[in-house]
């Protein structure tokens, strides 16, 4: 299925259309989850607190970024044409949350450099009661090196989408820390799309919050590609942590190792 994208965005990486049955921007196009789905099938859709139903609200998390010197720092608006590259929304919580987010933070390395210092992402919950919706896009340029830390803490009800682009010959590493309060929901993607000789490294790690789905996948838009994925997560009585991930190596002479 085509993207139905209502921007015009000239893509330059090649979307995420070959992972799932469909892939698109608008919710519509996805059946509300049953958990009779394969990739629903192990997550406790009772206590997402609708968001897998288009769950509306007043629910707030706050985007802190602390950026190495080199690094570019954004906040922008739904409108960015850098936005929704890299990745189609391939179900219906991250359509939603894409169609949702009011701003979208966008973090830069310029082509070349290498960063000095990690950039650490925050984003603070600060009410679950509502709903709250993000998206971030990490862009590393060609030949450019970087380190980027992502911590979730607090409470939140919280949906977003993360895209991470690594440029020809770039190399990004990508901590992902979920440490969120007991009561925390949070469902995410995170996609990293790879140009040619392109590597990317991830450690995702979840301890905390009540019910925590991240789904990172990666793509390659070049031969050369070399991602390493890594993810442990430690689980209390009544938390349910989930990690989906998804590579696909339909580009010849790419990498991947996945623990």
């Amino acid at each position: 299925m085509e993207p139905s994208a209502t921007i015009n965005r000239g893509l330059d990486t090649r979307p995420l259309s070959t992972l799932h049955d469909k892939a698109s921007y608008e919710v519509a196009d996805f059946a509300v989850p049953t958990g009779r789905e394969e990739e629903w099938r192990f997550t406790p859709l009772r206590r997402l607190r609708d968001l897998h139903k288009g769950a509306l609200g007043d629910g707030k998390a706050v985007v802190e970024v602390a950026a190495a010197p080199e690094v570019r720092v954004e906040t922008v608006g739904r409108d960015d044409e850098r936005l929704g590259r890299a990745y189609v929304p391939a179900d219906r919580v991250s359509a939603q949350a894409y169609t949702s987010f009011a701003q979208a933070t966008v973090v830069t390395v310029p082509q070349e450099q290498v960063a000095s210092a990690p950039t650490v992402v925050r984003v603070r919950g600060e009410d679950p009661a509502g709903a709250a919706y993000g998206h971030l896009l990490i862009e590393v340029k060609p030949y450019a090196q970087a380190t980027v830390v992502l911590e979730h803490v607090g409470s939140a009800t919280y949906a977003d989408n993360v895209e991470f682009v690594v440029g020809e010959g770039a190399a990004l590493s990508v901590v992902s820390l979920q440490n969120w309060a007991d009561d925390a929901v949070h469902l995410s993607h995170q996609h990293a799309a790879l140009a040619k000789d392109a590597r990317f490294t991830s450690f995702l790690v979840s301890l905390g919050g009540g019910v925590v789905r991240i789904a990172p996948s990666v793509s390659y838009a070049g031969p050369g590609g070399d991602a390493e994925l890594y993810g442990v997560y430690f689980v209390d009585p009544g938390q349910h942590l989930e990690h989906r991930l998804l590579v696909d190596h339909t580009v010849p002479n790419c990498r991947s190792r996945v623990d």
